[in-house]
C-alpha cells in the first residue's frame, strides 16, 4: 500500500507538470491562432474590397443577360474522374483554370480571378501561341520555295489549326486580339516610309479617289439588288464592306520599294497608301453609321428618318475628329517629337530596350487617341509612323531597326488569325460559284479605280492608275469583323455571310499575283525587284 501511495504522488506530480507544460503550449499556440485569425481577417477584407459588388454591377449595364453555363475542368476534359483523385489535386484544380460554355456554345477561360492573390496563367492562349508559330515555319517556308508570298503559308497554317481543321486553336479571341497588334505596328512602318510632304501631295487625290470608288461600289451593289431582289440595306453594307482593301496587305507589297519622287510626278507607293489610309476613315464611319443600318432593317419610317439625321451628325461629328488629330499631329511635329525622340535616343545608348518601348508607346498614344476621337486605331498608328518620317532618315532607319521585327513575328499571328475564318469544306462546294463572283469583284473593282484613277491624276501621273488599281483589287480582312457584327444584328444571312467571308479570301489570294503582273509591265525595271 505504501509503494502504491509513492506511485500515486509520483503520477499526480507527473500530470501537474504535465498540465504546466501543456498550459505554457497552449499559451502559445493561442497567440498563433491570434496571429492567423488577423491574417484571416485581414484577406477576407482584401476580397470584400475587390469588387465587392461585381456581379451586381455587371447586372446593372446596359444589355446584360444573365444565363447558366457549363464548367468544365481540366482532367474532366482529357476523361480523367475527379472522385478518384486526392485532396490535394482537388484543391489544384480549384486554383486552376476551368473553361465554361454558354447555352451558344461559346467557350471562356478565367479572365479576371476572384482571387487576385493566387497567380495563374492561360496555358490554353500559350499552347495556341506555340502551335501557330511552330507550323507558321514549315507552311512559309514551302509557300517560298515554290514562289508564293510567305504570309499564304500563315493562312494556311491559321486553316489547319482553325474550326475547319484539327480544330486545336482553344483561344481564338486571343490569338485574333494578338495579331491585331500586327495591324498596328504594320500600319506605323508604312507611315516611317511615308512623310508627311508625301501625304501633303496626295492628299486631294486620296479623298476623292476613295470616295468616288465607295459611291460607283455601292451604286453598283445597288443596282445588282434591283436586280436579284435583295434588300437595299443588305446591298448598301455589302458593297461598302467590297469597296474595303486590305492596307496590311498592300503595305508587305510595297515593303522596300522606291520611296524616291520624281519632280512634278506622283508615285504610285503615296497615292496608293493615301487611299488606303482615307479607307480607313471610312471604315470608322461605317462602324458608326451600323446601328442606322439595323434600324432601316426593322422598317419604321420614324427610325429611319431619325437614323438619316443621326448619319449627317456622325459624318460632322467625324470631320471635327478628324480635323482635331491633324491639329494635333502638327502640335506635335512642331514642339514634341524632336525633344522627345532626342531623350530617347540619349537614354538608349548601348540599349535599345528604352528606344523599343519609347516608340511603342508613341503608337498606343497615337492609337488612343484617334480611339478617343472615334476615328480608327490604325489611322493614328498611320500618324504616329509618318510624323516619326518627318524628323529625317536617320531616325527612320534606326526606329525601322527596332521594330520590324516585332512586326514581322506579329504579323505571323494576324495573317494566321485570317485563316481562323477560313472554311475548305465550303470553298470547295461553292467553288465555281465562288470563283465566278470571286473574279468578277476582282475585275469590277480594277476597271472601277482605273476609271476613277483616270479622272483624277494629273496627266503626267496616269501611268500609274494601272499598279494602284491592282492594290485595291482585293477586299480588307476588316470585312471578317463587319460581316460578323451585320450576322449578330440580322443585316446579312449565314449564307451572306459565309460567301463574304469566301469571297474576301479569294480576293486575298489573288492578289499577290495580280500585283505581280500589273508591277512587271508597268514599273521600271529599276524598281521592279524590290517591289515584287
Amino acid at each position: 500500500e505504501e509503494q502504491e501511495y509513492v506511485e500515486l504522488v509520483a503520477a499526480e506530480k507527473h500530470q501537474q507538470e504535465a498540465v504546466k507544460s501543456a498550459l505554457a503550449q497552449n499559451k502559445s499556440l493561442s497567440m498563433l491562432d491570434e496571429i492567423l485569425e488577423d491574417v484571416r481577417k485581414a484577406a477576407d477584407r482584401l476580397e470584400e474590397e475587390i469588387e465587392e459588388h461585381a456581379f451586381d454591377n455587371n447586372k446593372q449595364m446596359k444589355g446584360v443577360n444573365v444565363e447558366a453555363v457549363l464548367r468544365v475542368e481540366e482532367d474532366e476534359e482529357n476523361g480523367g474522374k475527379r472522385k478518384n483523385k486526392s485532396r490535394q489535386k482537388e484543391v489544384e484544380d480549384d486554383l486552376g483554370l476551368s473553361m465554361l460554355i454558354d447555352s451558344q456554345n461559346n467557350q471562356y477561360v478565367l479572365t479576371k480571378p476572384r482571387d487576385s492573390t493566387m497567380p495563374r496563367a492561360d496555358h490554353h492562349f500559350i499552347k495556341d501561341l506555340v502551335s501557330v508559330v511552330m507550323l507558321s515555319l514549315p507552311c512559309g517556308w514551302i509557300c517560298t520555295l515554290v514562289g508564293l508570298p510567305p504570309m499564304f503559308g500563315y493562312i494556311i497554317c491559321g486553316v489547319l489549326l482553325g474550326p475547319s481543321g484539327l480544330n486545336s486553336i482553344k483561344s481564338m479571341v486571343q490569338v485574333e486580339t494578338l495579331g491585331e497588334l500586327g495591324v498596328f505596328f504594320t500600319l506605323f512602318v508604312v507611315g516611317l516610309e511615308f512623310s508627311p510632304e508625301r501625304l501633303r501631295k496626295v492628299w486631294k487625290t486620296s479623298v476623292q479617289g476613295s470616295c468616288y470608288l465607295s459611291l460607283l461600289m455601292i451604286g453598283a451593289g445597288l443596282l445588282w439588288g434591283q436586280v436579284l431582289r435583295i434588300r437595299p440595306t443588305q446591298t448598301v453594307f455589302i458593297s461598302t464592306c467590297l469597296s474595303l482593301s486590305s492596307t496590311p496587305l498592300v503595305s508587305r507589297f510595297l515593303a522596300g520599294g522606291s520611296r524616291g519622287d520624281k519632280e512634278g510626278d506622283l508615285d504610285y507607293s503615296s497615292v496608293l497608301l493615301g487611299m488606303l489610309v482615307m479607307q480607313d476613315v471610312q471604315l470608322g464611319l461605317f462602324i458608326a453609321v451600323m446601328p442606322t443600318l439595323i434600324q432601316a432593317q426593322s422598317g419604321d419610317l420614324d427610325s429611319f428618318l431619325f437614323g438619316s439625321l443621326r448619319v449627317l451628325y456622325l459624318l460632322a461629328q467625324v470631320l471635327a475628329s478628324l480635323a482635331a488629330v491633324l491639329l494635333l499631329c502638327l502640335l506635335l511635329r512642331s514642339f514634341l517629337i524632336g525633344p522627345y525622340y532626342k531623350k530617347l535616343h540619349a537614354e538608349s545608348k548601348g540599349n535599345k530596350e528604352i528606344l523599343v518601348l519609347g516608340m511603342a508607346a508613341f503608337v498606343f498614344f497615337m492609337l488612343t487617341v484617334t480611339e478617343f476621337l472615334d476615328v480608327s486605331m490604325e489611322l493614328g498608328c498611320f500618324l504616329a509612323g509618318a510624323l516619326l518620317s518627318s524628323q529625317g532618315h536617320m531616325v527612320t532607319a534606326e526606329v525601322m531597326g527596332c521594330i520590324e521585327p516585332i512586326r514581322d513575328f506579329l504579323a505571323i499571328i494576324f495573317f494566321a488569325s485570317i485563316g481562323l475564318h477560313v472554311f475548305p469544306t465550303f470553298v470547295l462546294y461553292e467553288l465555281t460559284i465562288l470563283l465566278v463572283l470571286t473574279l468578277t469583284l476582282v475585275i469590277m473593282k480594277f476597271m472601277m479605280a482605273v476609271l476613277v484613277l483616270s479622272a483624277i491624276l494629273p496627266p503626267g501621273s496616269r501611268h500609274i492608275r494601272w499598279i494602284v488599281s491592282a492594290g485595291l483589287a482585293q477586299v480588307s480582312e476588316f470585312s471578317f469583323v463587319l460581316g460578323s457584327r451585320a450576322r449578330r444584328a440580322g443585316i446579312i444571312s449565314r449564307e451572306v455571310y459565309l460567301l463574304v467571308l469566301s469571297v474576301t479570301t479569294l480576293s486575298l489570294l489573288l492578289a499577290p499575283l495580280l500585283w505581280r503582273v500589273t508591277t512587271h509591265k508597268w514599273v521600271p525595271r529599276t524598281e521592279r525587284k524590290t517591289v515584287t
